[in-house]
């Protein structure tokens, strides 16, 4: 029997299992990594979380961060598990450096740890859609699109409290329109143009999140372009099913959408051993 440690972290309701594999702790092929997540992950027979972060070295950054689905899928970047990982990281550096540079699959991004504050500079939007017509059931509804570091297809709805969000978002999770890569789906309250609520349902999760952090930089980036909010240094609030406030700073120039961060709390709830 191998014994794995870990850390339980959780960000604005997103729960993730932080393993620190920089010594090759977990001493498992990749293709073997798929089956440990799904593992660990459940909530019944595991430890239970939204995401597996398994953090490895990295010759261009502080560390390399992967993450993986409950499903067992990777994703390319995670806005919340990335906030987790630089407060990981952070005990962890021998010099206490406030700024962590992490490696993704999306590409090298920088976070500023201050306390259990956690401010990430995330990757500029791209494959920007507005108001794309989708037929569900036979039914009418107008979404947008962007990626910012995974897809994300934002609905705007007036009643966001009674939102089918598990079943109309898991629909619009696998359409054909979204199809091969599918995509997570936003469901988003316009508060007014500097406060926005959000509910994600998230791929790979296959279900609703109490938060998540690509998800809520794609909903308040989407809001600024639909709603002309303009200028340098714009700040849209989002507040996340788990009560939780997320900040997301961004510059919308000329509709051009640059230096993107998303800002939160993250903090390690528990340290364990898991048992291989």
């Amino acid at each position: 029997m191998k014994d794995i440690e870990f850390n339980k972290m959780v960000a604005s309701g997103n729960d993730f299992i932080v393993t620190d594999n920089r010594r090759n702790q977990l001493a498992v092929k990749d293709s073997q990594l798929s089956d440990f997540a799904r593992k660990l992950c459940d909530r019944k027979f595991g430890i239970g979380a939204d995401g597996l972060l398994i953090i490895d070295k990295s010759r261009n950054a502080d560390l390399r961060m992967r993450i993986f689905n409950p499903d067992g899928s990777e994703a390319e970047m995670c806005g919340n598990g990335l906030r987790c990982a630089a407060l990981w990281a952070k005990s962890k550096i021998k010099n206490k450096k406030s700024k962590i540079s992490i490696d993704t699959k999306a590409g090298i991004l920088e976070a500023v740890v201050s306390k259990d504050l956690v401010k990430v500079k995330m990757t500029d939007p791209k494959d920007l859609k507005l108001n794309i017509p989708l037929n569900i059931n036979g039914e009418k509804y107008e979404v947008n699109f962007v990626n910012t570091g995974v897809p994300h297809t934002i609905l705007f709805v007036n009643d966001i409290r009674n939102t089918n969000v598990r079943g109309l978002g898991k629909i619009i999770r696998f359409h054909p329109r979204f199809l091969p890569n599918g995509t997570n789906v936003d469901f988003v309250k316009l508060e007014n143009k500097k406060h926005i609520i959000s509910r994600t349902y998230e791929r790979g999760v296959e279900d609703e999140t109490l938060a998540c952090g690509t998800g809520a930089t794609a909903a308040a980036l989407i809001t600024g372009l639909k709603f002309n909010i303009r200028g340098s240094d714009c700040k849209i609030e989002v507040k996340t099913q788990s009560g939780e406030m997320l900040k997301i700073y961004f510059d919308n120039l000329k509709d051009k959408i640059t230096n993107v961060y998303l800002e939160g709390r993250a903090e390690i709830v528990y340290k364990g051993v898991y048992y291989v």
